[in-house]
């Protein structure tokens, strides 16, 4: 295992991380397949990742990600506590529920976590979380009263995302991408401001979407030459430790390389989701053009009923829109209008 500095918290991590969603028991729609396992199963399958070098686990409060924080907690008495660093994150913006919800965790684990974080901000509640009073004030309250080392926020937009890196409070960021969207961590990539940041990845795997085209050496040599600290896998077999932990060497696949490896099952649509596609109307053109490739990649179910909550509204915006300011920065030149009632017409 190859490990790396977490920004300037003074930690290292191991390159890869355990994400702990597929230990819990109980059903997630949205995993690629369903495990279970009982708590003293889950703590063999993360005691075989920290045995192959693992020392990052990243967990949630029991409403996102079930039992898994108090397995996790089990497991940290087995292996020792000051072996591993334990991330942890509540989907809360007010600075009181956060407050309350770092306490809970830390008795659910049976120790304090070292990174807290804000989970699932996004442009519509950031400001309450960046404000006085709000999650990341509360955060910090934390911090300073020990119960906390490092704060962080956990987005999967690079707006609120360079917004963080901006903000003195933040020691780690937590944000998505592989070797499909990318988009993220290639603008992450081109921007000084991230540097000194603590920087975790997830959805390497795009939960479990890609492994129709690629492998798992594939999609995680991938992802190397990205500056981040920790790149999470979700793990919930033996066999998935153990792929997950090997060293694989660095693949610099190019963006034609992954959508022509895509062609071959289904025609792609050849966005990074770089976010760039901003829309007057605000809708969020890059999230449709995702499910459109979810859709094809066995996430079926799921993303038709994402794509059906507003995908009649977005074609009708598109269709009387005369600015698209969507497609003058898009970098692959998409016409996105035209997109949009391909996906449109999928639905019907």
């Amino acid at each position: 295992m190859r490990y790396r500095e977490l920004g300037n918290t003074g930690l290292k991590v191991s390159e890869i991380g355990f994400g702990t969603i597929p230990i819990l028991s109980g059903n997630v729609p949205v995993l690629p397949d369903y495990y279970s396992p009982d708590t003293g199963e889950a703590c063999d399958i993360m005691m075989l990742a920290y045995r192959m070098g693992c020392n990052l686990y990243d967990t949630a409060i029991p409403e996102e990600y079930g039992d898994a924080e108090y397995k996790l907690g089990v497991f940290a008495q087995k292996v020792g506590r000051e072996n591993i660093i334990i991330s942890d994150k509540a989907r809360f913006t007010d600075g009181n529920d956060m407050f309350r919800e770092v306490k809970r965790s830390a008795e659910n684990l049976g120790t304090a976590p070292d990174i807290y974080f804000v989970h699932q901000v996004d442009e519509k509640n950031e400001d309450e979380t960046f404000s006085r009073y709000g999650a990341l004030d509360a955060l910090c309250d934390l911090k300073k009263a020990g119960v906390i080392r490092f704060t962080g926020i956990a987005t999967h937009y690079y707006s609120v995302a360079e917004r963080a890196a901006r903000d003195g409070r933040v020691d780690v960021i937590q944000t998505s991408g592989n070797i499909l969207e990318r988009g993220i961590m290639d603008r992450i990539a081109g921007n000084d401001v991230f540097r000194g940041k603590g920087l975790i990845l997830n959805k390497v795997y795009a939960a479990g979407c890609l492994f129709s085209a690629f492998t798992a050496p594939e999609l995680i040599g991938g992802v190397l030459h990205w500056p981040f600290s920790c790149a999470l896998i979700g793990i919930g077999t033996p066999g998935q430790a153990e792929t997950a932990m090997k060293e694989y060497p660095r693949r610099d696949f190019t963006f034609e390389e992954v959508t022509s490896r895509l062609a071959e099952h289904f025609p792609p649509i050849p966005c990074t989701r770089c976010q760039r596609c901003v829309c007057p109307k605000g809708y969020e053109i890059h999230i449709a053009l995702r499910q459109y490739n979810y859709c094809h990649l066995g996430k079926r179910f799921w993303a038709m009923k994402k794509l059906r909550m507003n995908i009649e509204e977005l074609y009708e915006s598109c269709r009387s829109c005369t600015e698209r300011p969507c497609m003058k920065d898009c970098p692959q030149d998409l016409c996105i209008p035209e997109l949009i009632e391909r996906i449109y017409e999928m639905t019907l």
